[in-house]
């Protein structure tokens, strides 16, 4: 009976042994992922979940150890390198936190732009940006809301390009629906490429519904926009228009050859840019000119319009 009692207790210690060897081996296996993880707020369960869509490494005893550990870090998670093993890598979600910079865009500047400051900003590579940027987003220009981002260090081109167009988006759906009541995706765009007209051509945000008069104006007219902002667009968003390029532009957004708005945003907008392209002021204005002061003569005659560039040119 006593050999029994022995041979069972030696059979219980030799399966717990097994168990504690196998659990060993399971921590101590490689998992490799980016550098920089995104974690949603919620249960384990729904993160492990989360997890397991990106990482075919995670499994569900992942989440039974994590309930031994703690739970994890919401939002961005430095792993910092991108293979831990399994024990180092659910230990990090529970008290790791990313590093991250401050990242501005301002209104009215050109995509191609922005991505030069992101690589020159977080090292990443210029090239991969723009492949990931057409990659992920259909339309070449307008697709960033301007605002002040906070971007993990460490994160990847295809990260940060999938970060900013979904948070853009969500922006711009949330604004849509506040006006509208719905977001309709070609009804939206269409109000971007105008408001970066817009944005371009005003000193100041008083003046956006004004000058969008002038652009509805204009073109119920017939009248071509003919308006120098329109040509700062992509790499040429800094760079002064002369007569010389009004002439050899044959781009879209070359209002003095082309009738009404580009059907391609000029530039990223702001929502008071946008708003004002849905709600344009009642005027009759059909010209503008930025006085000395740096804002801009409204007129609704050309002989008035050219005294306007008079003043200005004295």
């Amino acid at each position: 009976m006593k050999v029994k009692k022995l041979t069972i207790i030696k059979y219980v210690v030799d399966i717990a042994l097994i168990i504690l060897l196998s659990f060993m081996y399971y921590l101590n296996k490689p998992i490799y992922s980016t550098r920089v993880l995104y974690i949603p707020s919620g249960s384990i369960n729904k993160i492990i979940s989360h997890l397991k869509i990106q990482n075919n490494q995670i499994s569900k005893l992942d989440s039974l150890v994590l309930r031994v550990l703690g739970s994890p870090q919401s939002g961005w998670i430095d792993m910092k390198e991108r293979e831990n093993t399994k024990g180092d890598f659910l230990y990090k979600l529970t008290t790791a936190k990313a590093a991250l910079q401050d990242i501005i865009l301002i209104p009215g500047e050109t995509t191609l732009v922005f991505l030069n400051q992101l690589s020159d900003t977080l090292q990443l590579d210029r090239v991969k940006l723009q492949n990931e940027y057409e990659k992920q987003s259909r339309i070449e220009e307008g697709m960033f809301v301007p605002d002040t981002y906070k971007i993990p260090i460490g994160i990847t081109e295809e990260e940060i390009i999938k970060l900013l167009l979904q948070s853009s988006h969500k922006k711009m759906k949330e604004i849509s629906i506040k006006i509208f009541g719905s977001y309709n995706e070609k009804k939206w765009l269409h109000y971007v490429a105008i408001a970066s007209v817009i944005q371009k051509e005003s000193a100041n945000i008083e003046e956006m519904e004004i000058v969008s008069s002038v652009i509805y104006n204009r073109i119920n007219k017939g009248m071509k926009l003919q308006m120098d902002g329109t040509l700062n667009y992509g790499q040429y968003s800094h760079v002064k228009v002369t007569p010389k390029r009004i002439l050899d532009d044959d781009s879209v957004y070359n209002t003095y050859k082309n009738k009404g708005v580009p059907n391609v945003p000029v530039c990223n907008v702001s929502f008071e840019a946008i708003k004002a392209a849905i709600f344009p002021a009642k005027t009759s204005y059909l010209y503008f000119m930025k006085s000395k002061s740096g804002t801009h003569d409204f007129s609704c005659n050309y002989s008035t319009h050219l005294q306007n560039i008079r003043h200005a040119t004295k």
